[in-house]
């Protein structure tokens, strides 16, 4: 008897030693090989979109798809987004404007240079009207399979909060106006959508410290206490490989936090006890798991 359980218990331990490197293949397997570079907005340095160019390897070669459709004025964004890039020295001929329209199929050959594009830069202007554009079609698979393969993937304000996979749309569910700022931390109040999910654990705000956006990220991290909120000042960015986060610009990144999933109500007031909060400087670094 004693020996048919040593038999037993030897025959497992031989199991999970197997299927331990396996799963930790499988975990690789499914890491993109690409990074992210998420602006909070304001004015974009030349060396900060220098530190963007060279993660992205854009000085060996390569193409730049520049994607404008959360913009009022695409073109215009074409045209402001790329003028970093030209005084960087890239060649124009390598910076392609991508301007696709809701409810037309978007050209093949568009699509196919953002499958094997180094950089795909997505402007600032409404969350809202890129993801209504992007959802479920052929743009959201190509900008997945870039990132996939190795491109890394950049967006400034609207084109950083698109990042997210629980994403921020703006707007408040209980007021029609809108304001750059919430003036209250409310239940049911935030609404969030379903952004890019290129980034699944956390949830992203811009303009951050400029607009003084507290309020929108502690009603999300009380409402979806699972995901970390990461708050990006303007003319500051965080560059994500893996699941760390380096800060990178001039100002602060905020990463509010509720690691005991804290709530409480009262009328429509959002309460939460022992909440977190660490404010990065640039250079610094926190995990992102």
């Amino acid at each position: 008897m004693i020996r048919k359980v040593f038999v037993f218990f030897f025959a497992c331990l031989v199991f999970l030693s197997c299927q331990q490197p396996n799963q930790q293949n499988n975990r690789e397997q499914d890491q993109p090989k690409g990074s992210l570079f998420i602006i909070g907005g304001g004015h974009r340095s030349l060396e900060l979109m220098d530190r963007l160019s060279q993660e992205a390897g854009i000085y060996e070669g390569g193409d730049i798809v520049i994607l404008p459709m959360s913009s009022a004025v695409p073109d215009s964004a074409i045209i402001w987004s790329s003028e970093s890039f030209l005084e960087l020295g890239i060649e124009p001929g390598r910076i392609k404007g991508y301007n696709f329209e809701l409810e037309k199929d978007p050209k093949e050959e568009w699509i196919e240079v953002m499958r094997e594009a180094k950089l795909i830069y997505i402007s600032g202007g409404d969350q809202n009207r890129f993801m209504e554009i992007v959802r479920e079609t052929p743009i959201f698979d190509a900008i997945h399979h870039a990132y996939q393969q190795g491109a890394l993937i950049a967006g400034t304000s609207a084109g950083a909060a698109v990042m997210s996979e629980k994403m921020i749309t703006g707007d408040e569910l209980r007021y029609e106006d809108y304001r750059s700022t919430f003036r209250t931390i409310e239940s049911e109040n935030i609404e969030i959508a379903d952004g890019l999910g290129l980034l699944k654990t956390a949830i992203i705000d811009q303009h951050f410290v400029w607009r003084s956006r507290h309020n929108r990220l502690i009603s999300a991290v009380i409402e979806y206490p699972h995901l970390p909120g990461i708050g990006i000042d303007e003319s500051t960015a965080i560059l994500v490989r893996g699941d760390s986060a380096e800060v990178v610009g001039v100002s602060q990144v905020l990463v509010y936090s509720n690691p005991e999933h804290s709530a409480h109500h009262y009328e429509h007031k959002l309460g939460a006890k022992n909440l977190k909060l660490d404010i990065y400087l640039p250079g610094e670094k926190f995990s992102i798991k």
